[in-house]
Parts: structure tokens; sequence; C-alpha cells
């Protein structure tokens, strides 16, 4: 196919979407990781980080996900939370028209910074969200420091 000037803009858009789609399912072919050669992940959920003076959060949308299919670990600063969104068995039709929705294993890591406590990490599971509460150690929370005056 040749396009040049006279090209109608949907067109153009209809072809940036198929190029999307083409790559989408390229990069999808990988879901090897690089040094064990193990399945780590077959959708990514998104994550949202928020940081205060008492704590960092972590929001991670997991929609169709059971709370028994997501485990947290922490390892030398590395907290992890991975699991399985399982597909549920769709009603029999004569044609599927289209999937587009993820199932199968995730994970998402993060790198901890020194300040979070480990020891007190909370994490709850409600309406499809995760949060992840990782408080932070007492030295590492802002404070106000008096001024004496003699």
């Amino acid at each position: 196919m040749r396009y040049g000037l006279t090209q109608r803009p949907a067109d153009a858009f209809q072809n940036l979407r198929r190029l999307n789609s083409f790559l989408d399912e390229a990069v999808s072919g990988f879901p090897f990781g690089a040094e064990s050669g193990t399945l780590t992940a077959a959708w990514t959920p998104a994550v949202d980080v928020f940081e205060d003076k008492d704590a960092v959060k972590i929001v991670a949308e997991l929609p169709g996900v059971k709370p028994e299919d997501v485990k947290i670990s922490l390892e030398n600063q590395t907290l992890t939370v991975r699991g399985e969104k399982k597909q549920v068995a769709e009603e029999k039709t004569e044609r599927v028209h289209r999937y587009e929705r993820m199932y199968g294993a995730f994970e998402r890591t993060f790198a901890l910074p020194g300040t979070v406590d480990a020891d007190r990490i909370e994490a709850a599971f409600a309406d499809g969200l995760l949060t992840v509460t990782m408080p932070k150690v007492e030295r590492a929370r802002p404070r106000q420091i008096e001024i004496r005056t003699r």
C-alpha cells in the first residue's frame, strides 16, 4: 500500500491502530523472564504510588481478581505483588467477535526506599483495588525542631 499526501486522516489513524495492535501482539509474545526463563506475567495491572509524611502507598487495580489469588512478598527491600486473574467460563455462543480482557498470571515489583518500616506493612483489598500501605520509620518522618532561647 502506498500512501501519499492525499491520504485521508481517518485512514492514517486506522493504520496507526493496526500498527499499535500488531506491536501489542508482538510484544505480548515475550512473557518470560530474561534470566530465569520462567513465566512472569501475562498482563500487568495498573498501579498508583503515593507518598506522604507518614507512609508510602501502592494502589493496584485488580478487577476480577480474588484476594486469595494475590500474594505479596518482601525480600531485600523489594516488594513483589503477584497473582492470577482466572478466566471465568463464558456463555457458549456460536461466534466470538472479540476477546480483549486479559487473564493469567501477573507480577509487579517495587524497590522500596530505606525509609519504609518493613515490619509494619499492611495490605487491604476492596472493590478490585489492592492497597499496600508501608509506614515510614520514625526517624524518616518530618518533624519540627523547637528553637530554644536563653
